[in-house]
Parts: C-alpha cells; sequence; structure tokens
C-alpha cells in the first residue's frame, strides 16, 4: 500500500512495507495533477497496489468537493484512481490523522494545525466533521484554536482556547475520549481531561488502515 498525505509545505509518501519516506516541497501553486506527478516521480522504484491520499479539503464519496485553501487548483472532483492507475482511497487528512489514533469506542479526533480538523470514530464508521467553523466567542473555533489563534492570543490563552474547544464539543458530541493531534499539539503542556495526545507519525498509519475490513471506514455522503 502506498501512503500520500497532502500537507501545506511537503507531500510525504511511505510504503505499508518499509519505513522510508519520501516528500517534495507543497504550497499555493501545487495542482492536483502536479502532486500525482511528484508523487510518481520520487516514488520511482516502489511496487504498491492500491493508494491512500490524505489532503486538507472536503472529500463526499472518495471526491474532493473543493479545492484546499492552500493548494494551487484542480482537486476537485479529479479522478484520482484514474490519474494513478490503481484502486485509490481519498480522505480528508484529519480522517487518516484520526484512523491513525483510533483504539476503540467513540472517539473524537481534533487537530491542532493550521486550522482546526474534525472526525468522530466509532466502532462502524468514520464521519468527518466540519467543526472548525462553528461559532465561538466572537468568532469561530478556528480562529482561536488554529495557527492565527496560537499567534494571537499567546500560549496561555491559546491553551485556555483549545481545554474550552474540548470541553464544548465534548458536551455536545459525548465522545468516550478526545485525541489532540496536529503539528500544534507540542504547545500544549497539559491536556485538558479524558484527551489523549496523538502520535506523530505523518498519519501513515490511518493511510494504511483505510484498506483493512475490520476497521472503521468513511460513511459515503
Amino acid at each position: 500500500m502506498l501512503g500520500i498525505d497532502v500537507g501545506g509545505s511537503h507531500v510525504k509518501a511511505r510504503l505499508s512495507s518499509g519505513d522510508e519516506e519520501r516528500r517534495f516541497d507543497s504550497g499555493p501553486e501545487l495542482g492536483a495533477q502536479q502532486m500525482v506527478d511528484g508523487v510518481r516521480q520520487v516514488t520511482a522504484g516502489w511496487d504498491y497496489d492500491v493508494v491512500s491520499v490524505g489532503i486538507p479539503a472536503p472529500v463526499r464519496n472518495g471526491l474532493i468537493v473543493r479545492d484546499p485553501v492552500n493548494l494551487g487548483p484542480g482537486w476537485a472532483g479529479l479522478d484520482f484512481e484514474q490519474a494513478f492507475g490503481k484502486p485509490t482511497k481519498v480522505v480528508n487528512d484529519a480522517v487518516m490523522q484520526a484512523l491513525d489514533n483510533f483504539e476503540d469506542g467513540k472517539m473524537l479526533f481534533l487537530g491542532l494545525g493550521t486550522g482546526l480538523g474534525s472526525t468522530l470514530v466509532d466502532g462502524t464508521a468514520v464521519e468527518p466533521l466540519e467543526l472548525a467553523h462553528l461559532p465561538y466567542r466572537k468568532a469561530t473555533f478556528e480562529d482561536y484554536v488554529g495557527e492565527r489563534g496560537r499567534e494571537r492570543l499567546g500560549k496561555k490563552g491559546w491553551r485556555e482556547a483549545v481545554a474550552e474547544t474540548v470541553e464544548l464539543l465534548s458536551a455536545a458530541i459525548e465522545p468516550d475520549y478526545v485525541v489532540l493531534g496536529g503539528g500544534n499539539v507540542k504547545h500544549l503542556k497539559e491536556l485538558p481531561p479524558n484527551t489523549r495526545r496523538g502520535s506523530n507519525d505523518n498519519a501513515f498509519l490511518g493511510a494504511f488502515r483505510l484498506w483493512d475490513p475490520a476497521m472503521p471506514s468513511p460513511r459515503p455522503a
């Protein structure tokens, strides 16, 4: 299996059969076909049967419905299975990270990065959520716990906003536990109650778990 993690600064690839990671630069000019071509180039010589792609954009039924805000054009509606010439599953990057950290029960995943990724996983399905832009205080959750909020509020204010976000969303969704992942989780000194720190392996385990019939799978829209 080939796992692909598309981020705002890099595209990373890894095989399920090894630990070597290959990458190339991403950014606001990177289009969908450029990503496919770049992956083909850096993974030359690798053998794989199926592909998993995690992308920071809304995905429904395996199709990206809106181009990522921090990448170039051409993502929405692209048939990645045809582009790669292999069976391919495409999901929101928070879904891959959530599957990477799922153990059991009902888990709410919150990805603290440039924005706020969110996914709910239970024993039967994976449900991508769009919680980032819900109203919170004077703006949205993402405005307070995303990177802009961290820079604006400072460490103490940002940590308080993260704790309150976890409390409010947990009260609404009632998960068994919350996993906090994403690049900014390292800035938390202490975790809020009933939370776990997510692993930091770029979600490749989640990419490979998409093909495991024993794991919960994304629910069709």
